[in-house]
């Protein structure tokens, strides 16, 4: 089943997470009606005629690294030159430097297209995307003006340098090393892994963000600096010049995206100049990571869509058994169709909450509210990690619904899978972001959290008299959300993290309910939909607290030698 944008899905989330107020600003005033329309309409037929088929064609053919150079799999230039030239790359990007001004809601719909299309390309718009913003934020203004305009304009493409050998989560353990030439220049050297598009055989530049220590940066995060370390150093008048001492000395041999090459750099002694201020590298990357979060949480909710259509298709035109409605169609199933509405409800949720995480970041950006601020930030690990996990678990589902086709890998099934499996663990591990919510995103006391309870209650409160059953089961949950709130700010760190994930997971469980009664009672074509999640999915918030507040101690009586017996 070819796929097909949903451009009904947007256009009613969009309203349904309050992109008018994101419209009503003065900084985002262009984005109209007529606008959004037409800008989603565009897209979606760039990542259905062009994008899409080569989604096959980047696993089967992946990128290869020959004599020092990449070569990209069939068709990929020719999909980013459509995608450079749409100007899609700097949507979100200021319009000083070419870019449209959009906000970010309106980029992560895009976004969301094309992952569903071809996850493997569009990973390296949204590594540039990421860059642009930390560009944007934290590079003088030299920098800016030579840089931004030629990622706007997908001349040139960006990425990010965090990990190392030893060096993964653990960012402070970087051991890269930047030495001051003395001329405004430092000259880089060591060798960093897992770098997402770190070449390519269609762009004029690529252009590194790499996290180094000066000699004089303590030990730690805090003695780490940022670098724009260009493969093509520009000449004086801005176009790519001499070559630069970095290459990729091998590409990943990876489970899935095979279409993107994941590749090791060397730098040795490379040219690269500071973004932002010494040994405060960590702020500026934090900036290109926190866009990246949101996006690959999106990620996980375009794959899965991608997968939900073909199981769909398939299941509609399979026929095999004696079903209910005499059909024989394998949808008609009371299993399959329980796994379809499974794989569309969370879909549903895992969108909704990442845009409505866009719409904070947009509002907090266009009005300087902390409220607003402080509302992405609560959400925005969430919609990293719901976003993957509902993409890996929707994938899951995707072959199960194939049953042994989707084990065949040409039916496409299991490349979903295989695909979206890594967005559960860059960015920051799905534990992490959990660990993050508990932690650094609780140290309001859970003031963001409880006004996101008081609001989802008070929305239930307006469903009641049309839904009663549904309303009364959000509002009960979102009580419960509260409750397990303050019973986690009164643990340790530490059996706050033993119970992080399954409370991202009831969190996410509790928006998802609320999210879904709200499209109940905006449109009862989606009440069906709804009950499902509600009454199926919803429930499981009350286990998941539990674990939450259980503690660490039960895990660390489970010692090494126990586990191992």
């Amino acid at each position: 089943m070819p796929y097909r944008a949903p451009l009904s899905d947007f256009s009613f989330l969009l309203d349904m997470v309050g992109f008018a107020e994101v419209a009503a600003t003065e900084r985002f005033a262009e984005s109209t009606p007529d606008t959004v329309t037409a800008i989603l309409a565009e897209a979606g037929r760039l990542c259905e005629a062009t994008l899409a088929p080569l989604n096959r064609a980047g696993d089967k053919h992946p990128a290869r690294l020959e004599n020092g150079v990449v070569r990209t799999s069939p068709g990929f230039a020719e999909g980013y030159r459509a995608i450079a030239d749409g100007g899609w790359v700097g949507m979100s990007a200021r319009t000083e430097f070419g870019g449209m001004g959009l906000p970010i809601s309106l980029a992560t719909c895009v976004n969301d297209m094309m992952g569903s299309a071809c996850l493997a390309l569009q990973l390296n718009p949204l590594m540039t995307q990421g860059q642009i913003e930390a560009l944007e934020h934290h590079a003088s203004d030299a920098l800016k003006s030579l840089y931004i305009p030629k990622l706007v304009s997908g001349e040139w493409c960006g990425t990010m340098n965090l990990t190392e050998p030893q060096a993964g989560s653990d960012v402070g353990a970087v051991r890269a090393r930047a030495e001051d030439r003395g001329d405004g220049t430092y000259a880089i050297s060591g060798q960093k892994i897992y770098i997402s598009w770190g070449d390519n055989d269609f762009s004029g530049n690529v252009c590194h963000l790499v996290l180094a220590r000066l000699p004089d940066g303590p030990e730690g995060t805090k003695g780490i600096s940022l670098f724009m370390v260009p493969k093509l150093i520009p000449d004086a008048d801005g176009k790519p010049g001499a070559r630069n001492a970095l290459h990729v000395v091998s590409l990943e041999h990876k489970m899935g995206l095979h279409g993107s090459p994941t590749a090791v750099m060397q730098y040795d002694g490379a040219q690269g100049w500071l973004v932002g201020q010494p040994h405060n590298g960590m702020a500026a990357m934090f900036t290109m990571m926190n866009n990246a979060r949101l996006g690959v949480g999106m990620q996980g909710v375009a794959v899965a869509e991608a997968a939900f259509q073909q199981a769909l298709g398939y299941a509609m035109e399979r026929r095999q058994g004696k079903t209910p409605f005499g059909s024989g169609a394998i949808v008609d199933h009371a299993d399959v169709r329980r796994m379809l509405a499974q794989m569309k409800a969370e879909v549903f949720s895992a969108r909704a909450i990442g845009l409505a995480c866009a719409v904070a970041i947009d509002m907090g950006r266009a009005t300087g509210s902390a409220e607003w601020q402080a509302r992405a930030a609560l959400l925005t690990p969430i919609a990293k990690a719901y976003g993957t996990d509902i993409g890996c678990e929707v994938a899951h589902l995707g072959v199960q619904v194939h049953g042994g086709m989707g084990f065949i890998e040409e039916t496409g099934a299991a490349q979903f899978s295989r695909d979206v499996r890594v967005t559960a663990i860059y960015e920051g591990t799905n534990g992490i972001q959990a660990m993050d919510l508990v932690g650094r995103k609780m140290m309001d006391r859970g003031e963001a959290a409880y006004r996101l309870c008081d609001e989802m209650q008070a929305a239930a409160e307006l469903a009641r008299a049309a839904h009663p059953d549904l309303a009364g089961a959000v509002w009960t949950a979102a009580e419960a959300l509260r409750e397990a709130t303050e019973a986690l700010i009164g643990l340790q760190m530490n059996d706050r993290f033993a119970g992080a994930v399954p409370y991202l997971r009831a969190f996410a469980r509790v928006l998802g309910g609320h999210f879904h009664l709200k499209a109940a009672l905006a449109d009862p074509a989606r009440l069906p939909l709804a009950a499902f999640a509600i009454k199926r999915l919803l429930p499981d918030y009350g286990p998941l607290l539990v674990q939450a507040r259980a503690g660490a101690e039960g895990l660390y009586a489970l010692t090494p030698e126990a586990l191992s017996a």
